[in-house]
């Protein structure tokens, strides 16, 4: 028998430190999930990704089902086989890829049909193929087909969150596979009231893990924070809280203080390819011509492959001369950056300081963009 088992192994405020099983292998939560969107991580091998620490990825089930189609990759062996990783791997629902296509989907209570990015051919998504997408694909955690809603239009809200309650429940029915495990959705948008009955009901069907969708879509950051706090105080303390779409290494911190074991972000590999990197100090535009002659790592804390071999002023050679080695050296920079960043929360929550930790964390970014630094 397969288990899906979660446990606190430390917990200080709301902060909490687990441990999360899954087939293939264990997620220490506190954990940052890289994006593979179409079973890649951007500019980087599998080998590399390990290498900063990741111990959970993400692939899409909306574009992965486009291309190149989720019976190719059942038969090359599943997700895990196809792009050479053993880890943990999640995949989303594809709901939030089909909200962002407004102008080419159409919604109703059965599911939604909606026009292809790549060639404009329609498509239907419901609840049961969804699943079967998944099952097909092979990942550890599966998502639940939801309708992710802009974020301040209540009626759509309420009608977008009972249709996510609705697929909730079909979902459930139409899973198979023993060896994954389906995390139910909460939506809402920013109305407590919406909110709070969405994470009860989805609370209440048993899922053996949680997430908090439709934030992070342009709401402020503290409305996103208020309904993190909300919903965190009516999930059961014994399930993983996966919050998706959040990957800036500010919210992260604000996140774990607030109850969040999980996240993913395709942010940090995005900048390394628009030539910003991260640090827990603030960014740096690496393109910036004060760095042609700066001997200087990126941030000469950081331990990863880049930090430990190559100067700024390498860097930003390569992005100057339009190298693709680039986006890959910064990619590992920014993503040890966030691995490195929940590791550390995990062992301050462990030792009882997670508010200290996260208060030194704040100062130094304040300093950062104020310009003391």
């Amino acid at each position: 028998m397969i288990h899906f088992d979660f446990e606190r192994v430390a917990q200080d405020g709301q902060a909490r430190a687990g441990a999360l099983q899954t087939p293939h292998g264990e997620i220490q939560t506190p954990a940052f999930a890289p994006v593979g969107t179409q079973a890649s991580v951007k500019a980087m091998t599998p080998d590399q990704v390990g290498a900063v620490g990741a111990s959970l990825l993400l692939a899409n089930t909306y574009h992965l089902y486009l291309r190149p189609g989720e019976q190719i990759v059942a038969e090359c062996g599943g997700l895990h086989r196809f792009m050479a990783w053993q880890a943990p791997i999640l995949t989303d629902s594809g709901g939030f890829q089909v909200f962002s296509l407004s102008d080419r989907r159409q919604v109703d209570e059965d599911g939604v049909t909606f026009r292809s990015h790549l060639d404009g051919s329609v498509h239907r998504f419901t609840p049961e193929k969804v699943i079967a997408i998944q099952e097909a694909l092979g990942a550890d955690i599966i998502m639940a087909f939801d309708e992710c809603a802009a974020p301040y239009d209540r009626d759509y809200i309420r009608k977008a969150m009972e249709r996510t309650h609705a697929w909730a429940e079909r979902c459930l029915k139409a899973k198979r596979r023993a060896d994954q495990a389906l995390f139910g959705i909460v939506q809402g948008g920013v109305f407590p009231d919406l909110r709070s009955r969405s994470a009860e009901t989805i609370a209440s069907l048993g899922f053996p893990g949680i997430a908090i969708g439709g934030l992070s879509v342009g709401e402020t950051k503290m409305e996103t924070l208020a309904m993190i706090e909300l919903v965190t105080d009516v999930l059961p303390d014994d399930r993983p809280r996966y919050l998706m779409g959040v990957g800036s290494p500010e919210d992260l911190v604000e996140g774990v203080l607030r109850g969040i074991d999980l996240f993913d972000c395709v942010l940090p590999t995005r900048m390394a390819r628009n030539q910003a990197a991260l640090t827990r100090h603030g960014r740096i535009n690496l393109r910036n011509a004060v760095l042609a002659s700066d001997e200087r790592p990126i941030d000469p804390d950081c331990d990863c492959y880049t930090c430990r071999t190559f100067t700024r002023a390498y860097l930003r050679h390569l992005i100057v001369a339009r190298e693709m080695l680039a986006a890959t050296l910064t990619s590992i920079h920014n993503l040890r950056v966030l691995v490195s960043l929940m590791s550390d929360l995990r062992q301050a929550i462990v030792e009882g300081r997670a508010e200290a930790f996260a208060s030194d964390f704040r100062q130094s970014y304040r300093k950062h963009w104020s310009g003391e630094s």
